[in-house]
């Protein structure tokens, strides 16, 4: 396995790299998350996410596991939401970012690169994303890949207290991104979380009418103050096996997308 930094990378070991290894480019957001955590705190967990998915990749490379080569791209801090700026939000419109992510991809291939895998950490991005990963192999002889991290588990069942908070992954500036933020950047949580309260009715975004339904209601994110769940019970405890769930999740992706996509590498 090697891994480069592509922020630290020469041309001349980016071209080297790029046919055979995996770039990786993960996006955030600059976003309110209620009172107690900072704007930036999807941009950071996608960035812990991926750090620690790295680490535990060239781990299991030195015990001689088989790991594709990698190449990690600066993370995009700005994402797409417009439903935040009721409170303070830097956001892209859905066309620019999308346009956004069709350039920096584009920008892969023209490089030489054949495989990306787009990792994401703000839930307005994803559908963005998704078609943007779309929009690119039909336009280009590449393999490509979309996530968002909290998708992903480890598959082993382990029990990283999920059960019991099912319904509040992901959510909002509540108890899994606070712990998970804890377990993280803890310096960086504020002591006081703004007293939360559930509305009457719930916001339909969180909780459809229906099995199968996307609902968005005018104004819903105001109304619910800016967070989906109360983060009064988050702890550091808990957000530290939430993070390696993840982390060993993206690392099983990553392996899984290396051995279904290496045999077909266009040459």
């Amino acid at each position: 396995m090697t891994f480069r930094n592509l922020t630290e990378s020469t041309w001349r070991e980016t071209r080297a790299a790029a046919p055979d290894a995996i770039a990786v480019l993960p996006i955030g957001s600059q976003e309110q998350h209620a009172g107690h955590l900072p704007m930036g705190t999807d941009t950071m967990l996608v960035d812990a996410v991926l750090s620690r998915t790295l680490t535990l990749l060239g781990e299991q490379a030195a015990a001689g596991a088989d790991v594709p080569d990698l190449v990690r791209l600066p993370t995009l801090p700005y994402g797409h939401s417009p439903h935040h700026t009721f409170a303070a939000a830097l956001t892209l419109s859905a066309p620019v970012l999308g346009a956004v992510l069709d350039e920096l991809l584009d920008s892969l291939a023209a490089s030489g690169h054949r495989r990306v895998l787009v990792v994401n950490g703000h839930g307005g991005n994803d559908e963005i994303m998704r078609l943007a990963v779309k929009r690119f192999a039909l336009r280009a002889e590449v393999t490509a890949a979309a996530c968002s991290y909290w998708t992903l588990t480890d598959g082993d069942g382990s029990d990283d207290g999920e059960d019991e908070h099912a319904a509040l992954v992901p959510g909002h500036a509540g108890w899994f991104e606070t712990s998970l933020m804890l377990a993280a950047h803890p310096g960086l949580v504020r002591a006081e979380r703004p007293a939360w309260e559930p509305v009457d009715p719930p916001p339909l975004f969180d909780r459809p009418p229906h099995p199968g339904l996307t609902v968005e209601r005018h104004g819903e994110w105001e109304r619910v103050g800016g967070a989906t769940d109360d983060a009064a019970g988050a702890d550091a405890e808990h957000g530290a096996r939430l993070l390696d769930v993840r982390v060993r999740g993206l690392a099983r992706a990553v392996l899984a997308f290396d051995a279904a996509t290496r045999p077909a590498l266009p040459r």
